[in-house]
């Protein structure tokens, strides 16, 4: 779905590229239109997932090496029906906005800030051609825009990797962060969740052809990939204590480590690493099974937010009236081949 808050940021990132100096100010509409240096600039911002909000900032240069190969045989998502489902979402009652504080501060300012990333292909990816965002996540959080302003299309993204969640919902830069966030006890001492709104687990992702490491059981010694600030480490820590794990800040960057050899292996989420492997089918493994706790996916909220208890009505509408399946259906069984969608978790639990 076009959304003009995403184009204007993205041109700044573009901006911020050429020149090599952080860029601030934006995320107010001034009737920005997309055109080439807006295709450039979402090129530019699909490539890297900025710590820090795009809307206000963007790095300049880099030290890392060279992204991952180019994915060629990606299954892409059906556009027309991703954002037909999203235009047929509920709306609330305006009753329940009032009494809602959360809820009332979003309407109030016109649009739902949101805390995400562009470039996970099944949760939350920018087409260029368009400057739509689509995915499990973006539907969620385009359908949770509508349901509170009438309009799918009022929302702002502000770029975040798993090292920043936290920090932009304690800063105020965001309303809710969708961003494949698990629901850990440390995170709920300095945020609130919704949901949860989805479950997976983890898994070992290597280069294809890989026969050596045939799941997690055969990590020790091996120099192994995982991502800072999400559960990654912890989990390695716990079933594969022998390994040398070494953290990076984004998917692309642990992505692009295996595939120059730097690292053994990648772990992460499993659903993650699903992704990689419809965009990349020769390029990469899942070995063994998966593993570690179940991993339940929430909405990021400020802390002790009312907004809890209006999202987690917002999914249970969702989930109840057929939504929820369908857009996982759209988003991720369609694309895996996948045919039975997964029973959704019970929200509040």
């Amino acid at each position: 779905m076009k959304n003009k808050f995403v184009k204007k940021s993205l041109s700044l990132a573009l901006a911020a590229s050429l020149s090599l100096a952080a860029v601030t100010g934006c995320g107010t509409d001034s009737g920005n239109t997309a055109g080439s240096s807006s295709s450039a600039a979402a090129t530019e911002a699909a490539s890297s997932e900025a710590p820090a909000a795009a809307s206000t900032e963007a790095a300049a240069g880099s030290t890392e090496a060279a992204a991952p190969a180019p994915e060629t045989n990606a299954v892409a998502i059906d556009k027309a029906a991703f954002d037909a489902l999203i235009a047929s979402g509920p709306v609330a009652d305006a009753e329940d906005i009032e009494n809602n504080e959360w809820a009332s501060a979003v309407k109030k300012s016109g649009k739902l800030r949101v805390g995400a990333v562009l470039t996970s292909f099944l949760f939350s990816q920018l087409d260029e051609t368009d400057n739509g965002v689509r995915g499990f996540d973006a539907g969620l959080y385009e359908l949770l825009t509508r349901y509170i302003l009438g309009d799918e299309s009022k929302y702002e993204i502000t770029q975040v990797d798993s090292s920043t969640r936290e920090s932009v919902l304690q800063n105020n830069q965001v309303d809710a962060v969708f961003a494949t966030y698990s629901i850990t006890d440390a995170r709920e001492e300095v945020i609130s969740f919704a949901g949860p709104y989805y479950t997976s687990q983890q898994a070992v992702l290597v280069k294809k052809g890989n026969t050596e490491i045939t799941g997690v059981d055969s990590l020790a010694g091996k120099t192994v990939a995982t991502q800072s600030g999400s559960t990654g480490p912890d989990i390695l820590a716990e079933y594969a204590p022998e390994a040398d794990i070494q953290e990076f800040e984004t998917d692309q960057e642990a992505r692009a480590a295996l595939e120059q050899g730097r690292v053994d292996a990648y772990v992460t989420d499993y659903t993650l690493l699903l992704s990689s492997i419809v965009k990349n089918p020769d390029s990469y493994d899942i070995a063994g099974d998966v593993f570690g706790p179940e991993d339940n996916y929430g909405i990021g909220l400020p802390l002790d937010s009312d907004g809890v208890e209006f999202v987690n009505d917002f999914l249970e509408k969702i989930i109840e009236d057929g939504t929820w399946e369908k857009l996982w259906k759209i988003s991720l069984g369609d694309r895996t081949g996948i045919d039975k969608a997964p029973e959704a978790p019970t929200v509040g639990e």
